[in-house]
């Protein structure tokens, strides 16, 4: 385990999301550990206003506000898709600019539109990088933050219908396949087993850098 980093121990663990793709993806995550995940809005919680500047204060106002109402721990995230481009956009608003009926295709045409009103045709100009930042709350107010990229470059018209989001426009560096076109498996390919390979995904990599700092042994 990292120095001076909180472990905690398998056991109930409240994961405060209500994006059902984010729950799915870590709950795979956190089972095979030990850990029994709930998700916040199996408990009745609700979604707390996500009023900080960074992708990790967002996630630890979620995790803190999950782990104090409900006394148990708390994971939370909070991820977005950065291009650069676009000044770092939609970066920590992305699920904002899908709306509040979540229309990531809507989304997407929003960010093709805006590359292109900027000329931003080739692979150098369309560069972006997925980010995720996972938050471990105690309900003593103890937070851990651990962060997780993948970069890449956005392709259009976006392609694949696997995952969630903005998978379908971006195509990881080094693969032929953009997130859309990739099974979970592929995509999050993480085992505590081997730790060499940490996935692909940003969530992945976020959650490979977590079990390394407070839930290994």
């Amino acid at each position: 385990m990292a120095a001076g980093r909180r472990r905690l121990d398998p056991g109930r663990l409240v994961i405060a999301t209500h994006n059902r793709g984010k729950l799915a993806e870590i709950a795979a995550l956190v089972g095979p550990l030990g850990f029994d995940p709930v998700a916040a809005s199996d408990l009745g919680l609700p979604e707390p206003e996500e009023t900080g500047d960074s992708f990790e204060a967002n996630a630890a106002l979620k995790a803190l506000a999950a782990a104090t109402a409900v006394s148990l721990p708390a994971l939370a995230d909070d991820s977005g898709l950065c291009v650069a481009a676009l000044g770092g956009q939609p970066g920590i608003h992305s699920a904002r600019w899908a709306g509040s009926d979540r229309d990531f295709a809507r989304a997407m045409r929003n960010i093709e539109e805006r590359l292109q009103q900027k000329g931003a045709t080739g692979p150098d100009a369309r560069r972006a990088c997925f980010v995720a930042v996972l938050a471990l709350a105690w309900p003593d107010g103890h937070v851990e933050t651990v962060r997780g990229e993948v970069h890449g470059t956005l392709v259009w018209p976006p392609r694949g219908s696997a995952g969630f989001g903005y998978d379908p426009m971006f195509l990881p560096d080094g693969e032929s396949r953009t997130f859309g076109e990739m099974s979970a498996a592929e995509k999050h390919g993480w085992s505590p087993g081997d730790p060499e390979r940490p996935g692909l995904s940003h969530r992945a990599r976020a959650f490979a850098a977590l079990v390394e700092a407070c839930l290994a042994g």
